[in-house]
This record gives structure tokens, C-alpha cells and sequence, in this order.
């Protein structure tokens, strides 16, 4: 009897929260429940990806999403390495394809990618046989910072089944809206997006939110997520001036009722979007986002090497 062979198992990636499903969000957060207690020990160091290899490919500038996948990546004992477009033959014109294939020469176990192109991650994802996290791609998705944020909600407040949460801002230029909100649907939780019309695409409600133009409508929401103004994406005047858009959509003290925590996915202009009063209250889990945004990627990095797609449990169980 001729050998029956299997097509191989497709690489697990993470490329946006659409491709997840509820159960792949809770088996991530939970993984990163488990790995927060490590960091509680004196020696935070865990063998789990030694001899494995993450590089962090970023087009864009960034703070807390290289420094935490760095962490990351060696608070799990992998190797990495960290090439930001800048200084880099991208300078000297090279393509993302010919870095990616480049890239793929070392054989590299994950490939983290940010990019100001929406589509970016995906083409790496094509490009190489690395396993490719999407950091952020143009307008698109950002879908760890959606898990982090999850993860945020969930320890502070004890759950996310029927949360409320209101998303205020600059809707139009933020992938960080687009992931939180379709990560919001997936566990249960209510979203709705408050900002001038200018700042809110129409259609966005396809997504499973509710929109208001009304900064009122977030006195019932349990949760206050405050999205940055994003000066650089701005090619024109979206809003008259910036202080007439914090005067109308500005969180400040006056519109935090108690029992609201607030959120920011950082970097925050303080006096435009989010008064410094607020982000330095007690209601404030800006520092929270930060210390979750570590044990939630080293999950990912964890679960896109670990966990096997779907795909491949069908064939290990036809096997």
C-alpha cells in the first residue's frame, strides 16, 4: 500500500485579531497569566524558546512595542535581534521583499514586523518560513497591542463578558481601534466610538461597535480607552485646532466618574487628548498596559511556536 502523505502544516502567524477566535484570545491571556508569575521570581528567566531565534523588523519608530518583544523574546531565553529601517539598507532603497528574503537566510524562527504599509506582515509571512507577529501595519491592525490591552481590563476588573468600553479619538487613523474593537466582540464585551466626525470613518460599525459623536455618551462605559491624535498621519486639518478638539472630546477629571479606569495605548499627548490629571490618577492603567504588554508577547511568541494551528492538529489526529 502506496504511503499516505500529508501536505505540510501551515506556519502559525499572527497577523490580525480576524484571523483568531475566541478560544485562541482566552488561551493566550491565560498563557500570559501563568508567565506573569515568573516575572515575580528573582531570576526571571525562563528556557522555554532556547536555541529559537526572534528578529524584530521595524519600519516605524517605536518604544514599547520593540522594548517589550525584546524582553520578550529574552526573558524566554531566545536569541534575538532587532533591525529598525533606519541605518539599515533600507536607507540605501533596498525592498521589504529583498530584506525579508535576506532576513530568511538566517532562518529565523519568528519574524516581528512593523510597518507604515498596511499589508506588510502578510508579504513577510509569504516571503519566509518564519513565523511572523504583526507589530503594527499602516491603518490596519495591531493586534497585540488588543491582546495587552484584553489582558489589562481582565486583571483589573475581574472580567470581560458584557464590559463596556468606550473608545475615544482619532478612530480614522488608529489600527489600535480597529484590533481592540474586534477583540472586544470576540470575548463579549461592548465597544463604542466616540469622536468628531471628521475622526471616525463611516462603515466602522460593521465591526461590531456602536458610534457616537457625543463625548456624554461615555458616562456609562466601564472602561475609557483614549486613543493618541495622530499629528503624523494627518496629511490635513481633521480637527479646527487642537484645542477646540480637547475642549469637545479631551478626557479630563470632569468627565471620569468614579468607578471608570481609563486607558491609552501610548505614546500620550498630555493637554490634547488626555489631561495630565487623569493619566497620573489613580483611575489611570497607562503603567498597567506597559507591564502587560511584556507577559502578553512573550505568550504570543510562546503560542505561535508551541500551539499548533488547526490545520496541523487534523493531521497529527489523521496520523
Amino acid at each position: 500500500m502506496a504511503e499516505l502523505r500529508l501536505p505540510a502544516p501551515p506556519r502559525r502567524h499572527l497577523l490580525s485579531i480576524a484571523d483568531l477566535e475566541r478560544g485562541d484570545v482566552e488561551r493566550v491571556l491565560d498563557t500570559a497569566q501563568s508567565l506573569a508569575a515568573s516575572l515575580e521570581r528573582e531570576v526571571k528567566k525562563l528556557p522555554t524558546l532556547r536555541g529559537r531565534t526572534v528578529v524584530n523588523l521595524f519600519y516605524e519608530s517605536s518604544t514599547r512595542t520593540l522594548a517589550s518583544f525584546e524582553l520578550a523574546a529574552k526573558r524566554l531565553s531566545a536569541d534575538t535581534m532587532s533591525l529598525r529601517s533606519a541605518g539599515s539598507s533600507v536607507d540605501k532603497g533596498e525592498s521589504l521583499k529583498d530584506t525579508a528574503l535576506t532576513l530568511s537566510a538566517y532562518e529565523p524562527d519568528v519574524i516581528v514586523v512593523r510597518h507604515p504599509s498596511i499589508g506588510a506582515p502578510q508579504l513577510v509571512a509569504r516571503l519566509t518560513d518564519a513565523h511572523v507577529v504583526n507589530a503594527g501595519d499602516g491603518k490596519h491592525q495591531h493586534p497585540t497591542q488588543a491582546l495587552l490591552d484584553l489582558y489589562t481590563m481582565r486583571e483589573a476588573l475581574g472580567r470581560l463578558e458584557g464590559l463596556q468600553v468606550a473608545v475615544v479619538g482619532d478612530v480614522l487613523h488608529s489600527r489600535v481601534a480597529r484590533s481592540l474593537v474586534q477583540a472586544l466582540g470576540l470575548v463579549g464585551a461592548h465597544s463604542l466610538l466616540v469622536g468628531p466626525p471628521t475622526l471616525v470613518p463611516r462603515g466602522i460599525d460593521a465591526l461590531g461597535c456602536e458610534v457616537s459623536h457625543d463625548i456624554a455618551a461615555i458616562a456609562d462605559a466601564d472602561v475609557v480607552y483614549v486613543l493618541r491624535m495622530q499629528h503624523e498621519r494627518m496629511g490635513e486639518a481633521f480637527v479646527p485646532s487642537l484645542r477646540e478638539y480637547t475642549a469637545l472630546y479631551g478626557i479630563g477629571p470632569a468627565r471620569v466618574r468614579d468607578g471608570q479606569v481609563v486607558m491609552h495605548p501610548g505614546p500620550m499627548n498630555r493637554g490634547v487628548e488626555i489631561d495630565p490629571r487623569v493619566a497620573d490618577s489613580a483611575a489611570a492603567l497607562v503603567t498597567d498596559q506597559v507591564r502587560s504588554g511584556l507577559v502578553v508577547r512573550m505568550a504570543v511568541l510562546y503560542d505561535v511556536l508551541t500551539v499548533a494551528p488547526v490545520e496541523a492538529r487534523v493531521h497529527a489526529e489523521v496520523a
